[in-house]
Parts: structure tokens; sequence; C-alpha cells
């Protein structure tokens, strides 16, 4: 739409219409902003974290890798017949 044709179209409008025109403008601008870029985050070092370590001396479970392996199996042995 032309901008021209779009002025002349508002102008014929009574007052309350291009009133409305205008609220209904200032909506679009607010749903249709530019939303800002997103903030980038810093890296953390992995090896802080709390996690870290947490199978680290289990006599239960020697090998963490083999236990969880293992209970994904029965897991899914007990799921799926």
């Amino acid at each position: 739409m032309r901008t021209q044709s779009l002025l002349h179209d508002l102008s014929a409008l009574p007052p309350e219409a291009q009133k409305q025109v205008a609220q209904f403008v200032a909506f679009l601008r607010l749903r249709y902003k530019p939303t800002a870029a997103p903030k980038k985050h810093k890296r953390s070092d992995i090896s802080t974290e709390s996690f870290v370590g947490m199978w680290q001396g289990r006599d239960d479970m020697p090998e963490s890798t083999a236990w969880v392996r293992g209970i994904r199996h029965s897991q899914w042995i007990e799921r799926n017949g």
C-alpha cells in the first residue's frame, strides 16, 4: 500500500476512527518491535561444577558407565518384556 493513499484514506476518516487507527498502529509497533540480540553467556569451567567427581570413590559401582548401562538395560527389559 502506498503511503500517500494510506494518508488520504486516514484523513478521510472521522476523528474517532483516526484515533482508533493511531492506537492500532501503536499496538502493532509494540508487537513487531525488533527484539534485542540474546545476551551471550560466559562459558564456565566445567571442572568447577558440583557434579564433577560425584561417582568417585563409590564402592558399589566401580565403573559408573557399566552401572548406568546395566540400569538402562534392566529398565528396558522390564518395560518391553
